[in-house]
Parts: C-alpha cells; structure tokens; sequence
C-alpha cells in the first residue's frame, strides 16, 4: 500500500504535476500542478500588479468579498471538510470543527470589526498641545503565506483573509502533502467574486519556497510561515538577508498542569483531546503533563480508560472515528523512535504505544508513564499522538518543568482555584496559557496566537494582528501655530546658542520635575531671560 506522498509527475503536454494519496488508504486523492520558481515569479508579478487596484478599494469594499467568501463557504461546508479529511487523514468532525467553520467565524468577526480596528488612530500629545498626531494603516503590498500541512486550511485561509482585509495581495505556497484543500480555498474565494490574480496559488515541492524568497525579494512585502523550527529558521534567515518582515508560528512542547484540586475528570478528558485531536499533529497539542504526585494515579487511570474508548479509522469508512491517520511518513517514523526511546530507557506504556494494523499511517494514541527528563519524548517536538506523564511534588515543580524547554507556545493549567491558576499561567513562559481546557483559543480570532522561543515571533488572529499585515504610518501636524518670530529665541532651529540650552533645560525642569518654590521661580527666571 502507498503511504501518504506527494509524487511528482510529467503529463503528456509536459506539465509537472504532484500526485497526492490518503494517508488512510494510500488511494490517489487528486493532483495539483507543480510549479517552477520562473512560473511562481510570473505569479508574484501578477499578484503585484492586482494587489495596487484592491489597495485602492475602501475597508468596506474589500469586507464585501470576505463576508461572501464565509457565506459560500457555510454553504459548501461538508464538501469542504470532505476533501481536506481525505487529503489530510483527519476525522471529518474534526475538519468540521478544526478547521471549516472556525474560518466561518473568523470571517463573521472581521467582516464585523476590521473597518473599526483599521480606523486612523489618534495619538494624544502629552506636552506640546500645539501639535497633533495620529496612525493611519497602508496594506504592505504583497504576502507569501507558506502553510503546513497538519491544518492546511484553517491556517492559510485565516492569514489569507486578514491579508486581503488589510489590503494585501496573497502568494500561498500550500504544504506538497495537503495542496488540494488550497485550491478549493481558492475556487470559493472566485465564485466570492476576488480577482484571481490577486490572491494566487503555487504549489511545488517544500524547497521552492525559499528560492522564490531568494529570487523575488523585491515584490515580496512580508512573508507568513507556519511549520517546523528548523525550516522556520531557514526562512527567517532568508527574510533577513533582504530585510523582508515575517511571521513565524514554529513547534511547540506544550504542558499540561494538573494541580492536587484539579477536577480529575474534567482535566483528563481535555487533556486527552488535546493530545491525541488530529493525531496529536497539532503545534499546540499538549505533549508532556505534570501531574500533582496526590492526584497522579487516579489521574492516570482516567487518562487510560478513555484513551482506550478512541475509535481509530479510515476518516472516508467511519464517521463516527476519533482518531485518523497520521499525515506524513517522516513524522510517523520520528513518534516511532520516540517511543523507542522511551522504553528504553524505562518507560511504561499503558496505552497504544505502536504503528495499528490498520494498514496507512494510523499509530496508536500512547499513554507513556515512568518517563524522565533524558528521553526525547521529554525533550523533543513528538507532533504525533504521545502522552507522557509525570508526577511531580507541587505547583513550582511543575512551573520549574514546564518552562525547561526551547520551546513556548502554549500551556495549560488544570485547577479549581481560577486565582491560584491565574498566578501559575503568568509564571510560564508561553504565548497563551489556558485553565481548564486545551486548544480551543486557535478558534477565537479575537485571542492572539503566538509564540515565545523557538515557537516563533509575530502572531497571527487578533485586532493586533491584523494591524501587523498593515504599515502603520505617523502623521504629525499642527493644530495651533506659535508665532514664528519666537524660533529664534525659543525653538530648537538654527541658529543654535548656550542660551536656548538654558531655556530648554529650565522649561524641562519646571514640566517634568518635583523640586521647591524657590527651585522653580528660579528656572521660571532662566525660561524668560
């Protein structure tokens, strides 16, 4: 049986294209084209060329757009989420509720804001009440997104449309394992009535990305990158060579927290989700827990029981699974030697712990005990359905763990005491900590998503966010004009003299500094004469 690959091939005419097939059932799923870095370069220069016009439309006429593209999308939902379970191997509730209409929600919610978050923003002047000042919001230009393949329609379709909200053109260079959802993204956002030059898709192998950066620097504006650390590091360093912004939304190793009063089976049914939902291939998954030593075994057992009440299945046969498959073959093999690891140097497995015989990519959802800090499933990104659990002796032990890690993007703390867990979330280095609950602020475009460490800079969702796609530019102007025979004397033009330092010095003194009567009449003094 195939595994989940991309296979490039030549068709009759010459054309490149990329294959794709299940990583279920190693059927064929479709094929996209495979564009050369030339062919990907003519886009970016059309898309250039689009973006100057949609640059030009108000807020509200680009919102036109994204209100009917969330529409549309609502309506053609099931179709959706149809293909992207098939391509990616997901169960098709979660490709509903992951990914299909958190993008309905979050097009609803800008639709609804974005001409009040881009408004001009005035900026009081403190002192010099002469003057006025205030922030307007120019869109960029033109945005590479280049998106993953473990969400690849949640992530790209959320920068997308915040991208073209703010203005911008979009090049998406989609993950080679999941492109086929890309293009449906863009035959929705066509029947929406958005030219199709202005938001353009070049699909190819992973490397054409960077070549792209490297050869066409001068139309790219800022690049979007979702994925691995390490490529995320290779395309930062790209972006830095030309001075080009980006965003990089990179691994995670996330920690669960379950304090001595957590409720045990509130803890243990989140974090059971949010470690094995989409086969645990989630950057925010939690993939190391940190379990109070008094609540430790009864936690566990629970943890067990319902890990063992997951159906696993073929996503297109059964409806009704938990757990699909696994997306990419390197990855299956990475959890594998994990696992390995692990029991190697003494870990207990108390649930799955193997690749299932189901045929495809489909590893078992594991439940790890008696780990330690030493093994990789400890230390390294897994991004596969491991859990590990750890008792530790209080609160602080836990902190102390959960910040040991190059890595920060989210966190989650289990407790009944909102105050106590409040104090434990500011403590840990993440970029969003959650209680009681697991994955779920991705769905919120209102919250920030964002990483500290290696897990990335910038952040995507949110107000903030959709302001970074823009250039905020300062406009300073006067609203009272001082006499200009006083420049010479009192102003910071030429020509300079001793005495203007006197002054200034004096005027700063009187505004900024507590001192006596005396003090003060004495640099009222020096201000006048």
């Amino acid at each position: 049986m195939k595994t989940h690959m991309v296979k490039k091939v030549d068709t009759p005419k010459g054309r490149a294209m990329l294959e794709v097939f299940s990583p279920a059932d190693g059927k064929k799923t479709g094929e996209v084209p495979s564009f050369s870095v030339d062919e990907a370069l003519a886009a970016l220069r059309e898309t250039r060329e689009a973006q100057a016009r949609w640059a030009s439309l108000s807020v509200a006429k680009r919102l036109e757009i994204i209100k009917a593209f969330g529409e549309i999308l609502h309506e053609r939902a099931d179709e959706v989420a149809r293909l992207l379970s098939a391509e990616n191997g997901k169960p098709l509730y979660e490709a509903y509720i992951h990914e299909v209409l958190p993008i309905v929600h979050l097009s609803a919610y800008f639709v609804k804001r974005a001409e009040k978050i881009l408004a001009t923003k005035l900026i009081p002047i403190w002192i010099f009440k002469n003057r006025k000042s205030y922030i307007h919001y120019k869109p960029r230009g033109v945005t590479l997104i280049i998106s993953p393949w473990n969400f690849p329609f949640t992530i790209p379709a959320g920068a997308v449309i915040m991208n073209l909200i703010a203005g911008n053109g979009v090049l998406l260079k989609p993950a080679s394992l999941t492109p086929l959802i890309a293009y449906k993204m863009r035959e929705i956002f066509d029947a929406a009535g958005l030219d199709p030059k202005l938001f353009q898709i070049v699909s190819g192998p992973g490397r054409m990305a960077e070549e792209l950066i490297e050869k066409g620097a001068h139309h790219i504006d800022f690049v979007n990158f979702t994925g691995s650390t390490e490529i995320g590091k290779m395309v930062a360093s790209l972006c830095g060579k030309h001075l080009i912004p980006c965003s990089m939304e990179l691994g995670g190793k996330d920690p669960a927290i379950v304090c001595e009063d957590a409720d045990i089976a509130l803890a243990a049914r989140s974090v059971v989700n949010g470690a094995f939902g989409n086969s645990g291939q989630i950057c925010a998954s939690v993939e190391r827990a940190y379990v109070h030593k008094n609540v430790f075994d009864i936690f566990v057992k629970e943890v067990v029981k319902l890990t063992h009440e997951l159906i696993q299945d073929d996503p297109a046969v059964n409806r009704g699974a938990d757990i699909g498959a696994m997306t990419s073959r390197e990855q299956l093999e990475i959890v594998q030697g994990q696992v390995e690891d692990a029991l190697g140097k003494g870990a207990h497995v108390l649930a799955g712990g193997k690749v299932s015989d189901k045929g495809g990519m489909f590893f078992e959802p594991t439940v790890l005990t008696q780990v330690t800090d030493d093994m990789e499933v400890l230390r390294e990104e897994t991004f596969g359905p491991i859990l590990p659990i750890m008792s530790v002796e209080d609160d602080q032990e836990a902190i102390r763990k959960a910040n040991e890690c190059v890595y920060g993007l989210s966190a989650y703390v289990f407790t009944k005491n909102t105050e106590n867990g409040r104090r434990i979330a500011e403590q840990i280095e993440a970029g969003t900590v959650m209680l009681n609950e697991t994955l779920i602020t991705h769905v919120f475009p209102e919250t920030p998503w964002q990483g500290f460490k290696e897990s990335g800079t910038g952040r995507a969702h949110s107000d903030d966010g959709l302001r970074d796609l823009c250039l905020p530019c300062h406009v300073n102007y006067d609203i009272i004009s001082i006499p200009r025979l006083l420049w010479k004397k009192f102003w910071i033009w030429h020509p300079y003299d001793p005495s203007k330092i006197r002054r200034f010095h004096s005027f700063y003194g009187l505004i900024f500094v507590n001192s006596s009567l005396g003090k003060k009449l004495s640099l009222l003094k020096n201000l006048l004469y």
